[in-house]
Parts: C-alpha cells; structure tokens; sequence
C-alpha cells in the first residue's frame, strides 16, 4: 500500500534566488517566480503550506513587454471615495516605480489568501543590480532573453 508524504515544517529547505529581469519577458518571469515562491518545483510540494523559496530580482527597470502593452496596459488603483479612480500606463510605472510592475504580475499569480500574503513576503524586487542580500548567498537563475526593441 503507497503512503501519501505529507510535508512538515521541519522538512522544508529554503534557498534564496537571484533573478536579473534584464531584457526577460514581464509574465514569462513573473510565473517562474510566482513557482519558487509556492515551491512548486520541490517533491514536498502541499498547497496548503509555505514550501516555497526567497526570491529577489535586480534590474526590475529594464522588463521586456511584448506588442503594445507599455502603451496599452492600464494599472488601476482607487482611492475609495467617489470618483476616486486613477489609471497609470504600464510605460508611466516603468518610469516612476519599476519595481511595483514586477510585484504586482506575482501577487496577482499567488492565492489571495493569508498564505499568499506570506508568499508575497519573499519576493524581494530592486530596480537596479545591487542588492542587501549577499550574505544569504542567492543562486543566480539564468534563462534566456528576449532583445529590447
């Protein structure tokens, strides 16, 4: 008779991840984090508990997006009063704050419960290349880019 493994907290071995989002696709990157951060690429995988990974990306300021979406796509944000309503284009956000564009592509991959929340509490996105995170020594992640144009 098969015995289901079930993971226990104990079990569960976090590394830290190190993505450079240069010249990579904005969904393409955002679900290969959003699988770290569940663990969904580890054997222990449960989807009720945190087997995930920490993950922090350099270079959020220079994603790729793909056709007409820097122009196209609209973030929506509300103040919640009347007519409180503001649009950005995904080019103004890469502009004023790249690392929110990355942030919110992965939030919106994990659950929206409080295990999401905790998720979401490992990603750790910066615009530039440098990072505070040395000392928890990060493997580098290298997948193939695309060229800007």
């Amino acid at each position: 008779m098969a015995k289901t493994i079930h993971a226990h907290v104990d079990d569960i071995d976090r590394r830290w991840h190190l993505i450079d989002a240069s010249g990579r696709v904005l969904g393409r990157l955002a679900t290969e984090v959003a699988v770290l951060l569940r663990g969904k690429h580890k054997p222990i995988f449960s989807p009720h508990l945190d087997t995930g990974d920490f993950v922090v990306i350099v270079n959020a300021e220079r994603v790729v997006f793909t056709g007409k979406k820097l122009k196209d796509k609209v973030y929506y944000r509300h103040s919640g009063y009347p007519g409180g309503l503001k649009t950005t284009t995904a080019e103004q956000m890469l502009r004023a704050h790249p690392t929110r564009i990355l942030e919110a592509a992965v939030r919106g991959m994990l659950p929206k419960t409080k295990l999401g929340d905790a998720l979401f509490r490992k990603l750790k996105v910066y615009a530039g290349p440098d990072h505070p995170h040395a000392s928890q020594r990060p493997t580098l992640l290298v997948k193939t880019t695309v060229k800007e144009g």
